[in-house]
C-alpha cells in the first residue's frame, strides 16, 4: 500500500501502520463529503482511532438523523470513484493562519495557537477539500476500499464541558469488504449481547434519572453478584485473607496524606461535616492503611493481606457513563499486603496465580502490561527503579510475557495490569498489582524486625475483578447472559403443563428450593412451548425442569437444558445430584 507523506515523499506503508492510514484518509474523506453536503459546517479534529475514525464538527443547528449519516457514506463513495489524488503542502505559520481565515475554520485557526512556534504546519488537499493535518495519507482517494458511518454522538470542543457541542461522526475502515463484514458481524454480535439489554430482559439491574451512574441490582442481579462475591471469598480465605470493612466517608486530611487528594480531587465528591472537609472514598487504599496502623506488628506477622469489599464513588461525566462499565460507585474487591521487601516476589507471584486462577475460571484469556512511572508520581528515583524491578522479577519468574507500558503507573507507584479477551475476542483491563512505596512513607508505616529495630514495610494494592459491577457487565456480554450454572441468578425453572400437574410442579420446586438451589416456578396459563422459549432466550435458565401427567404420575422430570431441544428423563434425585455436582464444581 502506498502512502505519501506531508513533505511529499511516496513510499511502502509499514503492515502494523496501514490501518492507521486508511482510517485517517477515512476522515478527511468523510470530512469532503459532509462539506459537500453541509457547506457551513466547521471541522475541529479528526482522528483515526484504535477502533476507527472519526470527526468532530460543528453544524450550526443542523440535527443529522440516520438517513442524514446514510447519504454522507454515500458521497463518500462517489468522492473515492472520483479517484483524487491527495497531495501534502506546507505554510508558515502566517499563511496557514491566512487560509484557514479564507476558509472560516475557526477551530482549526485556535488549533495553530497550540502549536510549537517551530512546528511544520502542513496540509493535505484532494480535490476541492483542504485540511491541515501531519498525515500520512493514501496516494488516491480510490485506494480507500471499504468503510462505514457507524454512528453519530456529542462531543464538546477540546472535551471541555463548557465549550461548544459538536457533532462527531464515528466510522470504521478496512483493507477490504471482506474484512468490513466481519467486523460488522462481530458488532452486530456485540449489540444482540450488550448488557445493558440483556440485563433488562433478565431484571439483573437498572438506572434511574434519579441516580445517574449509580447502578441499581434487582433480586435476580444480587443473585449473581452474591455468587460472585461468595466466590471471592472462597479464594481468599484460601490464600490467607483477613477481611475488612473501612468508612465510605473520612477526612479531607486523609487524602491529602495519602496523595489521592492532589492528584484525585477532580474525582471525587465531597461534604462537610462538623466544619471539617470530608471525601467520600474513591478508592480503599487509606482506610486499609489505617488498619494495619491501628496496632504495632511484628516482623512476624508479615505479610499481612488485607481484603476488602469496598463501595467507592468516583464523579465522572455524564457524557461517558455507559452501563456498568462506566458508572459513579461501585464496589471494588480490593486487597492490601503489608510485607517486607524480600518479599515482594513471592507475593506478587502470589497474587498472579490467583488472579489467573480467576480469569481461567471464566474462561478469560489475558495479557499483561507493566506500567511505568507517570510524570506526576510521588517518591523517589531509587524507590521506583526498585518497584519496577520488583514487578519486572516477579513476571519473568513466571515465565508471563507483557508489554511495557511507559508512565501509565499510578501516581505511588509501578503496576502490572491483566487485559482479558472476551468471547469475542476484545479485551477488557481488569486486574491490577500495584507496588506502592509511598504510602508506607506517607503514613509512616512501621513493623518490629528480628532485632528490635523499627523497619518500614511496602505495601502491594491489587483487585481481581476490579469492579464487581463492571465484571458483571463484562461476564453477561461473554457469556450473552446464559451465565454458568453456579453464575446463574435462575439455576432452574419449573414449567407446569397444565394445572392438573401443578401440586407436583410445586413439589419439585419446594425440594429444590431446599436443596439451596435457585429456581423458580412457571405455572401460568400459558402454552408450554411460549414458557419453553420465554425460560431459554430471555431468562436464559440453565436447565428447565417440564412438568406434564407422565412426570406427576411416576414421580419424575424431564429435564431440558437452554443448548438443546432435546428432553430427557430422570427422577429427581439425578437431576439434583447432576445440579448440585455443577454448582459445587461451580461448572
Amino acid at each position: 500500500m502506498k502512502i505519501i507523506e506531508r513533505d511529499g515523499t511516496v513510499k511502502e506503508c509499514e503492515p502494523e501502520q496501514e490501518l492507521h492510514v486508511l482510517r485517517h484518509t477515512a476522515a478527511h474523506v468523510m470530512a469532503q463529503a459532509i462539506k459537500r453536503l453541509y457547506p457551513e459546517a466547521d471541522f475541529a479534529f479528526g482522528p483515526a482511532t484504535e477502533r476507527g475514525f472519526y470527526y468532530d464538527v460543528d453544524l450550526g443547528d443542523t440535527k443529522l438523523t440516520d438517513e442524514d449519516l446514510l447519504k454522507i457514506e454515500d458521497e463518500m463513495r462517489r468522492i473515492v470513484k472520483e479517484n483524487l489524488p491527495i497531495k501534502p503542502f506546507i505554510l508558515s505559520r502566517e499563511e496557514a493562519a491566512e487560509l484557514l481565515k479564507e476558509r472560516n475554520e475557526k477551530y482549526k485557526l485556535e488549533h495553530i495557537d497550540d502549536l510549537p512556534e517551530d512546528a511544520v504546519i502542513s496540509f493535505y488537499q484532494q480535490g476541492e477539500y483542504i485540511d491541515m493535518c501531519v498525515g500520512p495519507h493514501l496516494c488516491y482517494t480510490k485506494a480507500l476500499k471499504a468503510f462505514k458511518i457507524t454512528q453519530q454522538s456529542g462531543a464538546y470542543w477540546r472535551g471541555d464541558k463548557n465549550n461548544r457541542m459538536l457533532t462527531r461522526i464515528n466510522g470504521i475502515a478496512f483493507k477490504n469488504q471482506a474484512e468490513l463484514e466481519e467486523y460488522l458481524k462481530l458488532r452486530e454480535e456485540a449489540e444482540r449481547r450488550d448488557h445493558r439489554k440483556i440485563g433488562k430482559e433478565m431484571e439483573l439491574f437498572m438506572f434511574s434519572d434519579e441516580g445517574p451512574g449509580f447502578p441499581f441490582f434487582l433480586p435476580k442481579g444480587m443473585e449473581l453478584k452474591n455468587a460472585l462475591i461468595e466466590y471471592w471469598h472462597e479464594i481468599h480465605n484460601r490464600s490467607g485473607y483477613s477481611e475488612v470493612s473501612t468508612p465510605m466517608i473520612m477526612s479531607r486530611s486523609l487524602w491529602e496524606t495519602s496523595g489521592h487528594w492532589e492528584h484525585y480531587k477532580d474525582n471525587m465528591y465531597t461534604t462537610r461535616i462538623d466544619s471539617e472537609d470530608y471525601c467520600v472514598k474513591p478508592m480503599n487504599c487509606p482506610g486499609g492503611v489505617l488498619v494495619y496502623k491501628s496496632r504495632p506488628h511484628s516482623y512476624r506477622e508479615l505479610p499481612i493481606r488485607l481484603g476488602e469489599l469496598g463501595l467507592v464513588h468516583r464523579h465522572e461525566m455524564r457524557g461517558a457513563l455507559h452501563g456498568l462499565f462506566r458508572v459513579r460507585c461501585f464496589t471494588q474487591d480490593d486487597a492490601h499486603i503489608f510485607m517486607k521487601k524480600e518479599q515482594i516476589k513471592d507475593e506478587i507471584v502470589s497474587v498472579i496465580d490467583l488472579i489467573s486462577e480467576v480469569y481461567t475460571k471464566f474462561g478469560f484469556k489475558y495479557t499483561v502490561e507493566l506500567s511505568t512511572r507517570p510524570d506526576d508520581s510521588m517518591g523517589s528515583d531509587e524507590d521506583w527503579e526498585n518497584a519496577t524491578n520488583a514487578l519486572i522479577t516477579a513476571l519473568e519468574s513466571k515465565g508471563l510475557p507483557y508489554e511495557v507500558n511507559e508512565g501509565d503507573g499510578a501516581f505511588y507507584g509501578p503496576k502490572i495490569d491483566f487485559h482479558l479477551e472476551d468471547s469475542l475476542g476484545r479485551t477488557w483491563q481488569c486486574g491490577t498489582i500495584q507496588l506502592d512505596f509511598q504510602m508506607p512513607l506517607n503514613f509512616q508505616l512501621e513493623y518490629i524486625d528480628e532485632n528490635g529495630s523499627k523497619q518500614r514495610p511496602v505495601m502491594i494494592h491489587r483487585v481481581c475483578f476490579g469492579s464487581i459491577e463492571r465484571f458483571i457487565g463484562i461476564l453477561t456480554e461473554h457469556y450473552a447472559g446464559k451465565f454458568p450454572v453456579w453464575l446463574a441468578p435462575v439455576q432452574v425453572k419449573v414449567l407446569s403443563v397444565s394445572d392438573k400437574n401443578l401440586e407436583y410442579a410445586e413439589k419439585v420446586y419446594q425440594k429444590l428450593s431446599e436443596l439451596g438451589i435457585r429456581c423458580e416456578l412457571d405455572s401460568r396459563n400459558e402454552k408450554i412451548g411460549y414458557m419453553i422459549r420465554e425460560a431459554r432466550q430471555i431468562d436464559r435458565v440453565p436447565y428447565m425442569l417440564i412438568i406434564g401427567g407422565r412426570e406427576a404420575e411416576n414421580e419424575t422430570v424431564s429435564v431440558r437444558d437452554r443448548a438443546t431441544d432435546q428432553t430427557e428423563s430422570m427422577t429427581f434425585q439425578e437431576f439434583a445430584e447432576r445440579i448440585q455436582y455443577e454448582i459445587t464444581k461451580r461448572l
